[in-house]
């Protein structure tokens, strides 16, 4: 009969603890101890240990368990603990780490929080102090790397991304794939549980690190080199589809008045900063990178912290009933830069193909074309849009 964990008398949620162990018989009893103390919704994944983990589990028979005859690694663990729960019926489960650093008295904080929550579809990561004397140098610095790629991929900035503390929504959860098996996977689920419009945020807990007890089995080298491959792709994905999709969205959910007006014209940027974004809007969307205008745009964007959603509005000036007309235009101007008098007429190229004849002679002309463009719209937004500004402000009574 599958349990609750429960915060207090008048709310119930249907939550149990998973606690994935390898070859932590030093700390593993206590810490099932203090979990019991809050929950009998357990589930615990021996990760095919080759301590004394396997004699310390057979104490708890009442204890749903999950072994594996091998070691899988942490992700593995975590994923067959998460199928466990959604066969139990559970919607949440607490993840807590069997080495003795984090504290069952923060169970009731995860509960706590979700119980309050207005939105229920929230992933919860446990925000450990990272300036305590005990923790190592290597894992604050670990934690702070993490964090700036984490941010970069989903524009939510956290303190702590690393912890293994946390509260998943795995009914949320359950229809996403997942690729990574190691440690990286507890960074790879909160990325596609952000881009899938998961609320992910950080609560505060307590941590202790007795370097005496603990044992960690993250190893320096290949798994620092399997995350910051999964952080490569990531940010990739990131630039080449995630944030053209959410301004789609966002374009899509407004309308195109709204959004030109809210997003464009009434943002709180400054006049400077809306004019720059739309300048790089309309040179990137002008250029011959044709496939990577959005992609690009969106990209240098966050470089020089412009505008995203002006900049990658500008940059699809380039769509189809313009491309022929854009095109010939820069072979135009590439013949006229160049010294050339080749001939060729509007139709052949919208027909045939017959730009790539031409191929250097466009690519001098388009980027020429989009300097030109640029150097003619970015004076002129910004005069556009300083106008529009001051007519915001109500005029001030003598």
């Amino acid at each position: 009969m599958k349990e609750t964990l429960t915060h207090n008398t008048s709310t119930t949620l249907s939550c149990c603890v998973i606690i994935p162990t390898y070859n932590n018989q030093k700390t593993l009893q206590q810490v099932i101890k203090g979990v019991l103390e809050h929950t009998k919704s357990i589930i615990i994944v021996n990760d095919g240990a080759t301590d004394a983990t396997s004699s310390i589990l057979q104490q708890y028979p009442e204890v749903q368990q999950i072994h594996f005859t091998e070691n899988k690694g942490k992700g593995q663990a975590l994923r067959a603990g998460f199928k466990e729960a959604l066969r139990l019926g559970y919607k949440y489960a607490i993840t807590i780490d069997s080495d003795g650093q984090h504290f069952p008295e923060d169970i009731p904080v995860f509960i706590e929080t979700l119980e309050k929550a207005e939105n229920k579809n929230l992933l919860l990561i446990g925000a450990r102090n990272m300036n305590q004397k005990s923790v190592p140098k290597k894992s604050s610095f670990g934690n702070k790397f993490s964090n700036f790629w984490y941010k970069l991929e989903t524009g939510i900035e956290l303190q702590d991304t690393q912890s293994g503390f946390r509260l998943y929504p795995i009914h949320q959860l359950k229809d996403l794939t997942f690729y990574t098996s190691k440690f990286e996977f507890e960074i790879e689920i909160i990325v596609r549980a952000a881009w899938n419009g998961i609320d992910v945020k950080n609560i505060p807990i307590n941590i202790l690190y007795d370097e005496a007890e603990r044992v960690s089995h993250f190893r320096p080298f290949k798994d620092f080199t399997r995350i910051s491959i999964l952080n490569t792709w990531f940010v990739i994905i990131t630039f080449l589809y995630i944030k053209p999709r959410d301004l789609f969205r966002k374009l899509k959910k407004k309308g195109v008045k709204r959004f030109l007006t809210e997003d464009l014209l009434s943002h709180n940027d400054s006049p400077r900063k809306k004019a720059l974004s739309l300048t790089l809007g309309v040179f990137i969307g002008l250029t011959p990178l044709w496939g990577f205008h959005s992609a690009l745009t969106i990209f240098l964007a966050v470089i020089f912290k412009l505008n995203k959603a002006i900049a990658f509005a500008f940059s699809n000036i380039s769509i189809p009933p313009f491309i022929p007309f854009i095109v010939f235009l820069s072979v135009v101007l590439g013949n006229l830069i160049l010294g050339q008098n080749e001939t060729f007429n509007l139709k052949e190229i919208t027909t045939d193909f017959e730009v790539l004849k031409h191929l250097k002679t466009y690519i001098v002309g388009s980027f020429s074309l989009a300097t030109i463009a640029a150097l003619i719209v970015g004076p002129l937004s910004y005069l556009l849009f300083s106008v529009f500004q001051k007519k915001k402000v109500p005029a001030v009574n003598a």
